[in-house]
């Protein structure tokens, strides 16, 4: 080739190149402080860079509402048999309450509320019929109502006929934070070989947001957007901290990430490197938080037959929960939410009550009437749980503490095709909700793995039940498990999930502090 071919073939490629990179900045342009994503979410799922979540910001103001009930059906046996909807979505309806000529089976609570047309996850019309206000859609709807045998209808279900249960006198728990002793869960995730969702969390940074007092602020909205154009969003927790992990989200694993941080009108921003072994601190002017505090508490619940003896200790003892709560120093205000999943081929597969803070409707109306029954195979429908825990309840907005304690003895499917619990945990942490996963009797290996894989990343810690002898649950209350942890700590599972809530209300800072 002459040399006069070489030099313009050489400047033809460098033309190019610059042509590439001017288009790949294009883009992906970084995030800068003052401009921040519509927190409205894209399409469903979302896949590839993008500089807009996949969630609703928290942004409810109150749960005063009755409680309703929204079921999505088990599909019977086409679903059972593989045969929903492509990609693995399912429709979703609102059912109306059945005719008193059939009454509702013992074993179940009967459907209610409103009629809505069935909503497909895929379905361009998704975002937007989410984005209308929970308040005004709950507020408007009549209060659930349901069928007795004489054709009248009851504010509440009668009780079932048959004989109560005998719900044990105390059931023990244990409690480890993996993130508080992060490599002996790192030593735990590489000696269990189970099938899971992958997500990188070996390398991490620690966000702490401050006012200029040195208080943690709470519930301040973070961005974070590699220099790839990857992005990542989290709240911070009730002590103003939150943990990055960029592998999480980053597939290109950029070098730096900008992040930004807001609170009350007001920002601020920071800069991250890979590999830092300091903490990123952020300081923002940001108003202390209220004297008393918010919390928005859900019980996601496996109801297949084998959690009978789970779902009536919690029924006995949410009452009790609920008082040493509301008694804690700042007083909160508490919301209730429940959402119960089985599988698909059963009655149901899952059934959702929206956050209200009417203690004894939430008892009569939500919890009480729930039983245990179905299941069949080991694997149950958590992924759909999770997603409708996240994206479809009403959590409030403006400092908030949002809790999930999810009580299931099984994994979820992994064969069902979308959603992924794992795109479910990274919204969580958006949307500043933490899971405490609690590992009900008969909990395997995957079981724990995936359990401790959504509270670690989410911030929150992994419960198991303990007894006097390690593999059998007969033996009574005690201090042994059959779960991979040491260094634990074990109290009566009521009490525990109140200290762990008072844990988390006690790092609120409190004007004056």
């Amino acid at each position: 080739m002459k040399p006069v071919r070489r030099t313009r073939l050489a400047v033809a490629l460098i033309s190019v190149q610059l042509l590439l990179s001017a288009c790949s900045a294009t883009a992906h342009p970084p995030l800068p402080p003052s401009q921040w994503p519509d927190p409205r979410p894209a399409p469903w799922p979302v896949q590839g860079p993008r500089n807009t979540p996949n969630f609703h910001a928290p942004s409810a103001t109150h749960c005063a509402r009755p409680v309703a009930l929204r079921e999505v059906p088990g599909g019977g046996h086409e679903q059972a048999a593989g045969r929903a909807s492509p990609g693995g979505a399912y429709d979703t309806r609102e059912r109306l309450a059945k005719s008193a000529a059939e009454p509702p089976a013992l074993a179940d609570a009967p459907a209610t509320a409103a009629a809505a047309p069935a909503w497909r996850r895929g379905d361009a019309a998704g975002p937007a019929a989410r984005a209308e206000s929970a308040d005004a859609l709950r507020s408007a709807r009549p209060a659930p109502t349901f069928p007795t045998p004489q054709g009248s209808v009851a504010p509440y279900p009668p009780p079932p006929h048959q004989q109560p249960r005998e719900v044990p006198a105390v059931v023990t728990a244990g409690v480890v934070d993996d993130n508080a002793d992060f490599n002996a869960f790192l030593a735990f995730r590489s000696r269990t070989r189970v099938e899971h969702r992958p997500r990188d969390i070996r390398e991490r940074y620690l966000l702490e947001v401050k006012d200029p007092r040195g208080r943690g602020v709470a519930d301040a909205e973070v961005a974070v957007q590699g220099d790839s154009g990857w992005s990542m969003w989290a709240r911070t927790d009730a002590a103003g901290r939150v943990w990055l992990h960029p592998n999480a989200f980053d597939p290109a694993r950029s070098g730096h990430y900008q992040i930004a941080v807001r609170k009350d009108g007001r920002q601020s921003g920071a800069q991250l490197t890979r590999g830092q072994r300091s903490a990123v601190e952020v300081v923002l002017e940001a108003r202390a938080a209220e004297p008393r505090a918010r919390l928005d508490l859900v019980f996601l619940i496996d109801a297949t037959g084998s959690m009978a003896d789970e779902i009536d200790k919690l029924k006995s003892s949410l009452r009790a929960i609920v008082g040493e709560v509301s008694a804690l120093p700042s007083r909160p205000d508490i919301c209730l939410g429940l959402v119960a999943y089985r599988d698909r081929g059963d009655q149901f597969l899952l059934r959702s009550h929206d956050f209200t803070d009417d203690v004894n409707g939430f008892l009569h109306g939500a919890l009480n009437p729930l039983r245990a029954a179905g299941g069949g195979d080991y694997p149950e429908a958590m992924n759909e749980a999770l997603h409708e825990t996240v994206h479809r309840l009403s959590w409030r907005g403006d400092g908030a503490t949002r809790l999930v304690v999810l009580l299931a003895d099984a994994p979820p499917h992994l064969d069902y095709g979308a959603p992924h619990y794992d795109d479910d945990m990274l919204a969580a942490l958006g949307k500043g909700i933490k899971v405490f996963g609690v590992g009900a009797s008969g909990l395997d290996k995957q079981g724990e793995y995936i359990q401790r894989q959504i509270a670690q990343y989410t911030g929150g810690q992994f419960v198991f039940l303990t007894y006097a002898q390690a593999h059998s649950p007969s033996s009574g209350p005690g201090r042994e498990t059959v779960h991979d942890v040491k260094n634990y700590s074990v109290d009566t599972l009521d009490r525990l999930i109140v200290r762990l809530v008072s844990q988390e209300l006690g790092k609120l800072a409190q004007p004056g502090g």
